[in-house]
């Protein structure tokens, strides 16, 4: 387990055995005005649901599935917006890192660090976003055994940072498409805390020719079976109008659907928790 502080002040606890948080956002920051306006509602569904949140979002997509996809605003500007998103709307942010060189001046503004799910073995990726002492979730990669993630694991606390979640985002499954194991949640929840990215999950990915599909339709259903076995959070993006998204469109949930999905995955998580109690 471990605790998230913000502001000096405790905000979040992340432990599979304690009820979940969540963390939401668009993909990509896409304008100042749009992550504005997308975190002022998500913090007031999440008030409303009584359950903590991090806001997420990508100031660079570096694995584009073609050159020409969209990949966002850039570092400077990114990390200026995300700032603001902090201060102004008083919520926690998180965001990804691609190179270790990123690592400490995007950790002067985020609360939590991300590695990508295709650069989880990359080890001064993992050992740069570790050293910020800062919470990391790490992605497990599409290519990877459950159980290979305890590596992953280990150079990232060799740092000394306990402060780690391990993410589940599924398996390729042939050509353009993932599965999820949900055996690998338990599997991982010996090792660390577990996050499960309930919209990559139902990515497929390069299914479009340039840019990667999605089923977004069965985010509910793996967001269920998730919370039904207890992890410590849930990982999702979420957008206005999805269909008019620049990237990762076809996997993200709307924010209006926000509200009835929380209210029934709580309600699993508190099952699954009671059980563990």
């Amino acid at each position: 387990m471990f605790e998230l502080s913000f502001h000096g002040r405790p905000y979040l606890k992340a432990d599979n055995t304690l009820p979940l948080f969540f963390i939401a956002g668009p993909c990509a920051i896409e304008s100042r005005a749009h992550a504005l306006e997308v975190s002022a509602a998500l913090k007031e569904i999440f008030a409303a649901a009584g359950i903590p949140f991090v806001y997420k979002s990508s100031f660079d997509k570096a694995n584009r599935s073609s050159g020409a996809g969209f990949r966002g605003v850039g570092m400077q500007e990114g990390l200026s917006i995300l700032a603001e998103v902090r201060e102004s709307r008083d919520i926690p942010v998180l965001t990804d890192i691609h190179t270790a060189e990123q690592a400490a001046p995007v950790a002067e503004v985020a609360d939590y660090l991300q590695t990508p799910a295709f650069l989880c073995r990359q080890t001064d990726l993992i050992l740069a976003a570790a050293s910020t002492m800062k919470p990391v979730n790490i992605k497990k990669g599409q290519f990877l055994a459950p159980w290979e993630m305890e590596n992953v694991l280990k150079k990232a606390r060799s740092t000394g940072n306990e402060r780690i979640t391990l993410c589940e985002r599924g398996t390729s499954f042939g050509y353009g498409n993932l599965v999820v194991d949900m055996r690998g949640l338990e599997i991982m929840k010996k090792f660390a805390p577990v996050v499960f990215d309930a919209t990559h999950s139902v990515q497929l990915p390069g299914a479009q020719g340039s840019c990667s599909g999605g089923q977004r339709e069965f985010v509910p259903t793996l967001a269920r079976a998730a919370a039904a076995v207890g992890v410590a959070g849930i990982f999702m993006e979420v957008h206005p109008d999805p269909d008019k998204a620049p990237c990762d469109g076809p996997n993200m949930l709307a924010v209006r659907e926000l509200p009835a999905f929380l209210s029934l995955i709580k309600a699993f998580d508190a099952i699954a928790k009671e059980k563990r109690a």
